[in-house]
């Protein structure tokens, strides 16, 4: 195994891409491996660390199909229901609380009163 090959911070040479960059571009890394890093220095904290793709081996973004579509808007809207009463919250469900914000603040003032 070789070392991947570090850059710092806005040096990265032509033809390397993050994965935001490829989707920007329509692209994604297409199952090839790490091709860089790219390190961005911190003060007093370890350096931000992204990784870097060829963009000659990347490949086009597969299209959204109706199937897809259906199935993503479906998990979506599964997002938004509260599993305590079932009702859609107009909002995603932070994963944090659980469940929708009054059910969540009728729940805390019961455990401490």
């Amino acid at each position: 195994m070789t070392a991947l090959p570090v850059y710092r911070w806005r040096l990265a040479p032509d033809g390397y891409a993050t994965r935001r960059q490829l989707r920007a571009a329509g692209l994604r890394p297409g199952g090839q491996d790490v091709a860089a890093q790219l390190k961005r220095p911190r003060r007093r904290r370890p350096p931000l660390v992204a990784y870097l793709y060829r963009v000659d081996l990347a490949k086009p973004v597969r299209p959204m199909t109706p199937g897809r579509r259906a199935a993503l808007a479906k998990a979506n809207a599964a997002r938004r229901v509260c599993p305590q009463c079932d009702r859609d919250a107009g909002y995603v469900i932070p994963s944090s609380l659980g469940t929708c914000v009054p059910c969540n603040s009728s729940s805390t003032t019961a455990r401490s009163a």
